[in-house]
């Protein structure tokens, strides 16, 4: 059954010509939600990749549930709170997987070097931003703040084994991509 939508029209009818599979409604409504959805998917991320794919995810949700939409309230604000509740989930999800990276994304951060310069902050702070989070967190936590393990492990929410374990990882790769990285002579 094909609708004819304008900018203007009802949320409810949206919705439900979204439910019953009309593909132009679901483009019309992809259309209007897509950029202000992915402005959300990137405060929750930590990159414009999964960013991507919060994005795609949320709209599989709105898809899948938009039958649920009752008018109360607007479609932009449903459509939110599904997107909204789907990044938090995404954080959860990420936060329980330890933070390193696998052998692949580890040799593209290890043999790619970039420009450094051990006397520029700027290129010490790029090069920190390179090490996965759990990495970078440790690493910050233990060398700059001077914080014991007991005390990184209550701040993470990680073991304290697991805070030695991620700082001593934390500066094997940091000391091997400095190895492979040209330095100014």
């Amino acid at each position: 059954m094909m609708h004819d939508f304008t900018e203007n029209s009802k949320d409810l009818d949206l919705a439900a010509a979204c439910s019953q599979g009309d593909q132009r409604a679901q483009y019309i409504l992809f259309e209007r939600m897509k950029s202000p959805m992915f402005g959300i998917c990137l405060r929750f991320t930590e990159s414009r990749a999964a960013a991507e794919d919060l994005l795609q995810e949320g709209f599989i949700r709105v898809f899948r549930d938009i039958g649920r939409y009752r008018g109360e309230g607007s479609l932009d604000g449903w459509v939110r709170r599904i997107f909204v509740r789907a990044a938090i989930e995404d954080f959860h999800r990420r936060k329980k997987i330890p933070q390193t990276l696998e052998l692949e994304a580890l040799e593209n951060l290890l043999y790619h070097p970039e420009y450094f310069d051990p006397d520029d902050p700027d290129s010490v702070i790029r090069l920190l931003q390179k090490l996965p989070p759990g990495f970078r967190a440790v690493l910050n936590l233990a060398v700059l703040e001077e914080k014991s393990h007991e005390e990184i492990a209550r701040e993470l929410g990680i073991t304290v084994s697991t805070s030695r374990s991620q700082l001593t990882r934390a500066k094997a790769f940091l000391k091997k991509m400095i190895q492979n990285i040209p330095f100014l002579i």
